[in-house]
């Protein structure tokens, strides 16, 4: 897995038109946090396109422990996508401040975007106690053990 912001995907590339990739995004107002993450939270997309598995880090929803956040936390999200699949990953609850690869912020987003192949980052401000959905935006994917719960304890 790379870093491929600039990439427009398959199908998309050198076809003649232009296309807007994350590397065009530009926020018009700035980090609305500033501060740096305490820690990173690495999760892998992982899947299996033939057996109809999917899940973070191998590990299916029904045996995966919460991700546990402390309100008022910065965290970094690293996802590593393992898989031949493009993942629209939503966070419920929390804003995602995607980054670019240095870690500068570039736009905040509900759904995050990873191609195949693709590691990408983004901050989160556990800014709401509560019991969150984290997963995939593909229902199948999502049902069949791409979801986590995040615990932001107050």
């Amino acid at each position: 897995p790379v870093r491929r912001r600039s990439d427009p995907g398959v199908g998309l590339r050198d076809n003649g038109r232009r296309v807007l990739t994350y590397a065009d995004g530009r926020s018009r107002f700035a980090d609305p946090d500033g501060r740096e993450p305490t820690r990173t939270i690495e999760l892998r997309l992982t899947g299996h396109m033939e057996r109809y598995r999917w899940s973070f880090d191998g590990v299916p929803a029904s045996r995966a422990a919460p991700i546990r956040l402390t309100l008022g936390e910065r965290v970094r999200f690293l996802l590593v996508n393992d898989s031949m699949m493009a993942h629209p990953v939503h966070l419920h609850g929390l804003w995602s401040d995607l980054e670019d690869d240095d870690g500068r912020f570039l736009v905040r987003k509900h759904t995050i975007i990873v191609k195949p192949g693709e590691v990408l980052s983004y901050r989160v401000t556990a800014d709401a106690a509560g019991r969150w959905a984290y997963h995939c935006h593909l229902l199948l994917h999502m049902d069949l053990g791409m979801f986590r719960e995040v615990r932001v304890d107050g």
